[in-house]
This record gives C-alpha cells, sequence and structure tokens, in this order.
C-alpha cells in the first residue's frame, strides 16, 4: 500500500478523534459497517433550525475511516444538510479523479492519495455515509 496514503496529516486527524463519543438527547443516528474490511461507524447528530448542532462518532476500523469520522466530528456542527450534500458530492467526484470542488472542505485533500486504491474508497466514505443515513432519519 502506498505510504502516501498514511500520511501524518491523516494519522494526527484520526488519533484527534473529534466527535468521538454519544450525545444524549440525539435526534439523528445511523450505524455503517463495511463487511469487506470491518470498519464499524455510530453517527448520532443534533440539529436546530436547520443547522447540525452537534455531532458524535463512534468509529473502530481502519486509519481510513477513523480520520474521515474525525473530519466529519471536526466539520459538521454548524453545517446544512444541504451542505453536507454538496461535501459527500465532492468527496466522491475526488476519489473518482477530479478535482477537489471549490466548496469542498480543504481537508479532504489529504485523502487524495486514497484515490488509486479504490478498495479503500468505501473507507473513507463509510463515516460520511453513516452521516447522510442519520440526517435521512
Amino acid at each position: 500500500m502506498n505510504e502516501a496514503i498514511y500520511q501524518q496529516a491523516l494519522k494526527d486527524l484520526a488519533q484527534a478523534a473529534h466527535g468521538a463519543g454519544r450525545l444524549a438527547g440525539h435526534d439523528g443516528e445511523a450505524l455503517r459497517d463495511n463487511p469487506l474490511c470491518g470498519d464499524r461507524v455510530r453517527i448520532e447528530i443534533v440539529r436546530n433550525a436547520g443547522l447540525i448542532t452537534a455531532l458524535a462518532q463512534e468509529t473502530r476500523g481502519c486509519l481510513l475511516a477513523r480520520a474521515s469520522a474525525s473530519l466529519l466530528g471536526l466539520r459538521v456542527p454548524g453545517q446544512t444538510p444541504e451542505q453536507i450534500a454538496a461535501v459527500a458530492r465532492a468527496l466522491r467526484e475526488m476519489l473518482n479523479g477530479g478535482e477537489l470542488a471549490a466548496d469542498a472542505w480543504p481537508e479532504w485533500a489529504m485523502f487524495q492519495p486514497v484515490r488509486g486504491h479504490r478498495s479503500r474508497h468505501g473507507c473513507v466514505l463509510l463515516p460520511l455515509e453513516a452521516l447522510l443515513q442519520a440526517l435521512a432519519a
């Protein structure tokens, strides 16, 4: 596996574990598993007046899944569901070889080395898919 995937910035992001834990009184929750690699992510959110005001995540998995979930914990509070949908589109586009969209979170650029490893895309996307499912609940 390419060492660029496991760069220090991603290791630091995963270790920071932004949003790790559970929320009391959440109004959206989703649990997603990746049966191919064993990654598991639980996302809980609180919404108020059209904004996601809090996010908690519990992630058991590889560095990529943990870093992606940590980025959600860092960036999601204060965002609207529409902004999250745009960010999700931008990440998928970037992983499929496109440029990172201007409205995407700049931290997604750390995941660019994953593009060439299609089997690892699911690891990066799993926390975001759990968030989108929690928003739909």
